[in-house]
């Protein structure tokens, strides 16, 4: 079995205005993501080249500006997307994505509030051929 290896980015704050309430939308504030990337790095650390690996400072990026986009109602949904854009960047094998909401209208005293998904890149049934035709 491969060795699967992890690139984490903790802390990209954004600001964003998500929620389900109207005032949320209209105010925004502050949404932090954790992300971790499951990629091999063993050709990136044989190369030391960072086109063999995933640019996290662009990685970081587009999790800012996701979070910055088009508001979602749910925590749930702006960590889909996130994942998604995620895992579409080629080595990219599985992600796990944390979006906190430190200023979630609570009326209790707290922390934080997070939602966590972790998903992974299908597995293709069959292998396609360079003409795409699955072998």
């Amino acid at each position: 079995m491969d060795v699967i290896d992890e690139i984490t980015l903790t802390g990209v704050r954004a600001f964003g205005r998500h929620g389900v309430y109207a005032e949320e939308r209209e105010r925004g504030q502050d949404f932090v993501v954790d992300a971790t990337l499951f990629v091999q790095t063993a050709r990136a650390a044989a190369s030391d080249d960072v086109t063999d690996t995933i640019h996290y400072g662009e990685a970081a990026e587009r999790i800012a500006e996701i979070v910055a986009g088009e508001p979602v109602n749910l925590l749930e949904t702006l960590a889909e997307r996130i994942a998604g854009d995620l895992l579409a960047r080629p080595g990219v094998e599985r992600v796990a994505v944390t979006v906190h909401k430190p200023q979630a209208p609570i009326p209790v005293p707290f922390a934080d509030v997070a939602v966590t998904i972790r998903r992974s890149k299908p597995v293709d049934a069959a292998p396609l051929s360079p003409t795409g035709v699955a072998r």
